[in-house]
């Protein structure tokens, strides 16, 4: 039977379906009579179909579906291939007034019921549109709890049930319906599968993922193993994923290219980047015309730090897909890992320019919007800020909608700059604009605690709290009070935030607060038992581990392992200046003083505005003997100090610079008196 042509046709009475709904509660089923009128309704189907839907063919084809369904009510596949007839066809209204009138004369027409059911769940989605009719969820859902009433065994049903309460995210509902099935049929793999994708979207990624274990373990299909490998990749654990996905392409799968992709990229995320490479590497044999396995190979190689490999992979994708947006900005990342930030902010700027148009589409207005964000972010890197600036405007631009979101980045990057004038006329401003958008208040109050307003700040965002995102205000209770210096309500935002962070992932944060907050205040057994927290769930965590490597560093203690955290943290982020000035001032401590200062010039050059890092230089450079330009970075630092803003002056930092610089100059007069 050729089923596109069945359910292309369709034909309108009411007769023999209202006759059906006459009959007894529980008829008698007949399976030779509707085996019968099934077949001619097939018959009559193809003739329709054959003929250019010749009207009488398509009536008879309806007709013999109905008296199938009135031989036999309880098979859902007749009622369920009648109503692709008429949901084919466009004929929905037809189709509910045919169901609706055999339901008022038998309100337990379960073909009735079915077609309702159907025909509803077929009006769910705006293909289009991309919108969900919520008007007709509920309809779907009211015809299947009919269905399972008068049906209660009946797995389909529940099934269908149990994705409908998903889809109007009735997580609750859904696990029962689930369940219910499972009660019928343990094994049912669609039960399982989405049961465990109800637990994901709850948030227990855990139980999610145990559940699709046990059900690959049991019965292993390639359905079943990728379903666990998409749940271990939500809980980020990539090396489970990818022996998920080993299993799957033992199976040999339909589609083993993708599945080899999944695999390559659990590889990458895992960092098992020669596995990852290998597979890549066998797919452009396989494919050689495969942009996107040539990319993710330039990908690895520049992770690898080879970065003339990854140049070289890089170009071969831009070769076969030269228009390839996410393609050339691969070009940005390379330049971007070769600490080349202004060469990769032109090349950022050069794509930009070069798909600049006069209207975008909503998809083209988002992916431009996220490489504006990005080319600011590298121009606040090498402290363009006025750059920055410019560029997040036109995201306002571009997209009305982000101008709030803007405004607030354009504080952000004026405060970061140590432009504070700027930063709080764009905070009035803003304040003025967008008084309650919550984005705009936290970095102005950020700013107010700058400033040195913390209670003011404070009392802000406490104005916000009551609600399902108290946690993220409880964290910028405790930065505000952090700048204040205020650590007992530092610590008492803390706790509150923690204990509304449901996993590991989300405490780190806290945990690396909390750890610094105990640092500031020379606690440092506590500060590391903090610090100690983040590496254990994150072990290559880079912030973490050069906390914890200039900690240390910083009192000279375990100077062996200090070292080894912190060349580890910049093997992460091999550019950032504050892990070089970590890395400098640990060679100070162990008396490796050229290879100190190295690393301390490499890091004013990428945070020159850091006063700290002058100070280190010009210690170092006092232990060599270099007083003239010892001199030079301590008036470099005061001078960094005078820029800063209330909350981050130090009153004994400034005093001990000054005192080290006159005891510079000190020496400097002795030193030139003997000279003459």
């Amino acid at each position: 039977m050729n089923k596109a042509l069945l359910i292309a046709v369709v034909g309108s009475t009411t007769l023999a379906w209202q006759a059906q709904a006459q009959q007894a509660p529980a008829p008698k089923v007949d399976r030779a009579a509707s085996y019968y009128h099934y077949s001619l309704a097939h018959m009559y189907a193809e003739l329709a179909g054959s003929l250019g839907n010749r009207g009488d063919y398509v009536n008879r084809a309806i007709d013999n579906y109905k008296e199938a369904i009135k031989a036999d009510p309880y098979t859902p596949m007749l009622a369920e291939e009648l109503s692709d007839l008429y949901i084919q066809s466009g004929r929905w209204r037809e189709a509910v007034s045919d169901a609706e009138e055999a339901l008022k004369l038998n309100p337990n027409d379960l073909a009735a019921h079915r077609l309702l059911a159907r025909v509803f769940t077929r009006q769910i989605g705006d293909a289009q549109r991309g919108r969900i009719d919520e008007t007709m969820v509920k309809r779907a859902i009211d015809q299947y709890l009919k269905i399972t009433t008068l049906a209660p065994r009946e797995t389909e049903a529940w099934l269908m049930l149990a994705r409908l309460y998903k889809a109007s995210d009735n997580s609750v509902d859904a696990e029962k319906a689930y369940q219910k099935v499972l009660a019928i049929d343990p094994a049912n793999e669609d039960a399982l599968t989405g049961l465990a994708l109800v637990y994901a979207d709850l948030g227990d990624n855990k139980r999610a993922a145990d559940l699709l274990k046990s059900l690959a373990d049991k019965s292993p299909t390639a359905r079943s193993l990728h379903a666990l490998a998409v749940a271990y990749e939500q809980m980020r654990e990539f090396k489970l994923a990818a022996q998920a996905l080993r299993r799957e392409l033992e199976l040999n799968p339909v589609n083993e290219r993708d599945v080899r992709r999944n695999l390559a990229q659990d590889l990458l995320f895992a960092q098992e980047y020669d596995e990852s490479l290998a597979i890549y590497n066998e797919m452009v044999v396989d494919d050689p015309t495969d942009a996107l396995a040539y990319l993710r190979i330039s990908q690895l190689y520049r992770q690898k730090r080879d970065f003339a490999k990854a140049r070289e992979a890089g170009d071969k994708a831009k070769a076969l897909e030269p228009n390839s947006i996410e393609i050339r900005f691969n070009d940005v990342n390379i330049l971007e890992a070769e600490d080349k930030i202004g060469e990769a902010a032109q090349v950022l700027k050069d794509i930009l320019a070069g798909t600049a148009k006069r209207n975008y589409n909503q998809g083209e207005r988002a992916n431009r919007a996220s490489l504006l964000e990005r080319l600011a972010a590298l121009y606040r890197s090498i402290d363009q800020t006025e750059a920055a600036v410019d560029t997040y405007r036109q995201m306002a631009d571009l997209d009305s909608s982000l101008a709030p979101r803007v405004a607030a980045e354009v504080i952000e990057a004026y405060r970061a700059g140590k432009e504070f004038l700027k930063a709080q006329q764009e905070s009035e401003g803003a304040g003025r604009k967008y008084p309650d958008d919550r984005m705009v208040r936290l970095v102005r109050n950020r700013l107010l605690a700058e400033m040195g307003k913390a209670e003011e700040a404070a009392a802000d965002l406490k104005k916000l709290l009551g609600g399902k995102t108290d946690r993220e205000i409880h964290l910028s209770l405790a930065e505000v009070y952090d700048k204040g210096r205020k650590f007992d309500d530092m610590a008492k935002a803390l706790d509150a935030a923690e204990k509304l962070s449901d996993t590991d992932e989300s405490r780190q944060g806290v945990w690396f607060m909390r750890g610094a907050m105990f640092e500031r205040t020379n606690r440092v057994e506590p500060a590391e038992v903090e610090f100690r927290k983040v590496l254990k769930v994150d072990p290559d965590n880079a912030g973490a581990l050069n906390y914890v490597g200039y900690m240390l560093a910083d009192r000279s203690l375990r100077l062996e392992e200090s070292l080894g955290l912190i060349n580890k943290a910049l093997e992460g982020d091999p550019g950032n200046g504050a892990y070089l000035d970590s890395l400098g001032w640990v060679y100070y401590r162990m008396g490796r003083l050229d290879e100190a200062e190295r690393k301390l010039r490499l890091a004013i050059q990428k945070t020159p505005r850091d006063p700290t890092v002058h100070d280190h230089l010009a210690d170092v450079l006092m232990k060599q003997s270099k007083v003239k330009e010892a001199a030079a970075q301590w008036e470099l630092s005061l001078k960094e100090w005078g820029s800063s803003s209330p909350a981050e002056l130090r009153p004994e930092e400034i005093a001990r610079v000054k005192s080290k610089l006159e005891g510079a100059r000190v020496r400097l007069a002795r030193e030139t008196g003997a000279r003459n």
